[in-house]
């Protein structure tokens, strides 16, 4: 669902207020937060989806993967998970769903938790996800509304996952662009979020289903702020650029892209191209971080190839973002 038709339906929702309740979908933050008795913080998210790539255990462990990095996105740790399963049981192999399932025991495995139990149900398209909970002391506990003007704007992962998923289904994607693009999505968040642990870290969210712009609108909302991206500052996985010219665009992109563009001052020198990479959907994709400018600097000499500055937070305006080339 794209982010514009979410809001809408949201915001007319009578929620239930309840003091314990630190963070719920009012937000827009990467998973809810609830205060326990005992004072602890508990965090917990749900996702799933539909295959993207053709490997059942890889999907597995890309779904698992995905699930696991709202966790990470808080400064959380998670502690177990929860299955959730659609399958045509009687149209596929059961060893379909086993090595889906297996996928994502071995990635939770990977992030040292269990996956403890959970709830299936016929399908006519295979899903799978994972409900995870966590815990995160409440003074070191990230969200995306504290990012300040100034600050530097860090992306830790490639993107171009959505585009790279579409042609993997349509038959037209090569074979470095499928393994780049396999590895980054199974890749956790869990090194880059306990590396930020050792930064003036001031806002945190991971890019999904609503790609860059549309999770960096979020943290301009929440945080009061606007920011300006430097287009060339972007890195994308191997190919995005020749499979996006032939209209390997997601349904979700094109979503994504006509509800942001009211919110974004598109740069005359960049493209449509471009502005249709910055709203592509990915999935298990980097995290999106406010650093004053000397932490993000030092964590970039510290960090592996990927991480990059992007740009710059800065005093609210509108459009609440700028994309230049």
């Amino acid at each position: 669902m794209g982010p514009g038709d979410l809001t809408e339906i949201l915001k007319s929702l009578n929620l239930t207020k309840d003091n314990s309740v630190l963070l719920d979908f009012e937000s827009s933050d990467d998973s809810a937060a609830y205060r326990q008795k005992n004072g602890d913080i508990l965090v917990q998210t749900v996702d799933f989806f539909t295959p993207i790539v053709d490997d059942p255990y890889d999907f597995g462990q890309i779904a698992a993967s995905n699930s696991l990095s709202d966790i990470y996105a808080m400064g959380g740790t998670p502690l177990f998970a929860l299955n959730i399963v659609g399958f045509p049981i009687e149209d596929l192999p059961k060893t379909i769903l086993t090595q889906i399932l297996q996928g994502g025991i071995d990635k939770a495995k990977e992030a040292g938790i269990p996956i403890i139990g959970g709830h299936s149900i016929k399908d006519k398209e295979p899903k799978y996800g994972l409900v995870v909970t966590g815990q995160v002391n409440e003074n070191r506990m990230w969200t995306n509304s504290r990012a300040k003007p100034g600050d530097k704007i860090l992306l830790t992962k490639k993107l171009g996952t959505g585009i790279i998923s579409t042609a993997i289904k349509r038959g037209c994607a090569g074979e470095k662009s499928i393994k780049e693009a396999v590895e980054s999505m199974k890749t956790l968040n869990s090194e880059t979020a306990n590396q930020l642990k050792n930064y003036q870290v001031n806002a945190v969210t991971d890019i999904s289903g609503f790609g860059l712009l549309g999770h960096l609108k979020e943290m301009c909302e929440a945080s009061n702020v606007s920011a300006e991206i430097d287009f060339s500052s972007i890195k994308f996985l191997s190919g995005v650029f020749d499979l996006a010219k032939k209209d390997n665009i997601p349904g979700g992109t094109l979503n994504n892209f006509q509800y942001l563009k009211n919110f974004t001052d598109f740069s005359s020198k960049t493209t449509r191209l471009d502005h249709l990479l910055v709203s592509d959907a990915q999935t298990s994709g980097g995290l999106l971080v406010s650093l004053p400018p000397d932490e993000a600097n030092r964590f970039i000499n510290s960090c592996r190839q990927d991480a990059s500055i992007i740009g710059e937070f800065k005093k609210q305006v509108s459009p609440l973002i700028r994309l230049s080339l």
